[in-house]
């Protein structure tokens, strides 16, 4: 794709999400009403969307780019899960999702025997995760759980339309207007309930709804890892994933990006300081801070394959001779972190700019890997090492668009603090030993999770903070915006701060706060009440969590003193 060209997409906020570069038709207003408007595709939208049509209401799903299922699928990242995922800790549509995968894979894909009969098949056999698998994969499950409720008329989903402005009359929004990334026309859609389900989370500011962005101030929130001033500019560095294949012999190097010399000799300004240049199989741990080196060897069968198979999404060993020469991997690294600048709560033109850095760094590493890259021989470069765009869907070789940590967060009615989940700040708060503490217990519980508090270094100078947390809750508070009465979270956008945001931003926990998001404008809808009227009456708010129990949520854990993360 030609770089003006791609760059002219990422100034219009795609950030590369419509890569035909096809001109833009004149405006044309359309409107279409629904129950249930859910804006944005990612984990949390899929989980809302599905959640409401399954209980019979009318729901229109918009998103920006042609795919739905966010960092599944369109930002290239499989699941980063719990270590009980595969008994406990999960909504039961989650876990209908985890076992389609699997299934998937079993009937279309050319297993060995084993893989066939593994009933926790992990096709990549990767060490993050007990499920690594190809975005597309997820996106044809995600594809299929929509199915019926698409061909019934219940739910209609508009892929490649943005948001473009709101519609509100005090405290209440009254429509989205959203612009179609093809042709350029606006729809304006209405729904009595609408849920921010965006990566981002744009209809905050659209909605002119009150939020939080970058770190908060210790004074405020009372977190032991706080820092002493507020910074909003001071996010998680987002990543533009790619994934990459490996054939022995080949050579698949690409051309080097216009600004590699700089890459390779970038050495990130971080506090604690970063061990050297980010182009490197060093880094720092991310609990110790200490300089840590992986080791990199993507032949099959290697002894010490290290980051090849940390996110490997196809592991040779695992499929019938043949079928998977080399194997594939999704490249979600320290060294293609972008710390350049911000993606979230800039002016376009800025993010565009930051966007095609952060989209350079990624292609500079695939360089470095397939040129420079140590190897266990005392050589040097992986030139069978091949870009695979294909799999990802997009011409330029990597994900649709980047992996965002971290959005705008609503002032919530309650805000998830360290002091709520942390595991040293929950002893220091009650007193008790690591094998007694708790996290706090929410009576408004709407879904559970576990992560441990995995901030990635930020734009702002932070070098990591990864801290043991406890099995937390979800709490409905968290959930609703303290003013606005119709407009509802439904991703990363919930009421936790820049600390807690490590630990609810996963996989599962987004996908549970979609689904509740999504289960509480049905009940809403049933009952005739607002989502704060649930909330602050005891009779209604038990109502709700029956509904959410018999849809399959798990409001509390079996044991919460597991082992902390």
């Amino acid at each position: 794709m030609h770089r003006r060209r791609f760059l002219k997409h990422l100034a219009a906020g795609g950030f590369g999400l419509s890569l035909r570069g096809r001109p833009l038709g004149p405006a044309v207003r359309g409107e279409a009403a629904a129950d249930v408007l859910v804006v944005g595709g990612g984990v949390g939208g899929c989980a809302a969307a599905l959640a409401a049509a399954r209980h019979g209401l009318r729901v229109i799903l918009t998103e920006e780019t042609d795919w739905i299922g966010g960092q599944l699928t369109q930002q290239g990242v499989p699941p980063d899960e719990h270590p009980w995922v595969e008994q406990f800790g999960a909504t039961r549509s989650y876990r209908r999702f985890r076992q389609a995968v699997r299934d998937y894979y079993r009937a279309w894909y050319p297993l060995t025997a084993e893989a066939l009969a593994d009933p926790v098949l992990n096709p990549g056999s990767c060490w993050v995760s007990s499920l690594c698998h190809e975005p597309r994969v997820a996106l044809a499950v995600l594809e299929a759980m929509m199915a019926p409720y698409r061909a019934a008329g219940r739910l209609r989903v508009l892929l490649e339309h943005r948001p473009v402005r709101a519609e509100v009359d005090g405290d209440r929004v009254r429509a989205v207007t959203v612009r179609d990334e093809r042709s350029g026309a606006e729809r304006v859609l209405t729904a009595p309930f609408v849920l921010d389900a965006t990566e981002q989370g744009d209809l905050l500011p659209m909605t002119g709804t009150e939020y939080v962005i970058g770190s908060e101030a210790q004074a405020a929130t009372g977190e032991p890892h706080a820092a002493s001033v507020a910074r909003p500019d001071n996010v998680q560095a987002p990543t533009w994933c790619f994934a990459l294949s490996y054939e022995p012999g080949a050579d698949h190097t690409i051309e080097p990006p216009p600004d590699y010399a700089a890459w390779r000799a970038y050495v990130p300004a971080l506090t604690p300081p970063w061990p050297g240049p980010l182009l490197s199989l060093t880094y720092s741990h991310p609990i110790t801070l200490e300089p840590t080196t992986q080791p990199f060897d993507p032949r099959p069968g290697a002894e010490r394959p290290g980051l090849w198979a940390y996110r490997r999404l196809a592991d040779p060993a695992r499929f019938r001779a043949g079928a998977q020469p080399g194997g594939t991997t999704l490249v979600n690294w320290p060294q293609n972190d972008y710390l350049g600048g911000n993606l979230v709560d800039v002016a376009p033109e800025v993010a565009a700019r930051h966007a095609e850095a952060a989209r350079r760094l990624s292609l500079s590493l695939c360089y470095w890997l397939q040129t420079e890259a140590p190897r266990p021989d005392g050589g040097t470069g992986w030139p069978g090492l091949r870009l695979r765009g294909d799999l990802m869907g997009t011409d330029h070789g990597l994900a649709k668009r980047p992996y965002i940590r971290e959005a705008r967060r609503i002032r919530a009615v309650f805000t998830v603090t360290e002091v709520h989940v942390g595991l040293e700040a929950r002893r220091a708060v009650t007193g008790l030993p690591e094998g007694e503490v708790t996290a706090a217990p929410f009576p408004d519980s709407v879904g559970i999770g576990s992560y441990r508090i995995d901030l990635h270094p930020t734009t702002g100078g932070d070098n990591y903070v990864d801290i043991a947390s406890l099995p937390f809750q979800i709490p409905l508070g968290a959930l609703l915006p303290q003013r606005m009465t119709n407009l509802l979270p439904a991703a990363k956008n919930i009421g936790t701060t820049h600390i807690t945001n490590g630990c609810y931003r996963l996989h599962p926990v987004e996908w549970n706060i979609g689904e509740a998001a999504g289960l509480l404008a049905v009940f809403c809808h049933r009952q005739g009440r607002r989502p704060h009227e649930v909330h602050a009456d005891a009779a209604h708010r038990a109502d709700f969590q029956r509904l959410l129990v018999q849809d399959g949520i798990e409001l509390a854990w079996p044991d919460p003193r597991h082992t902390p993360r």
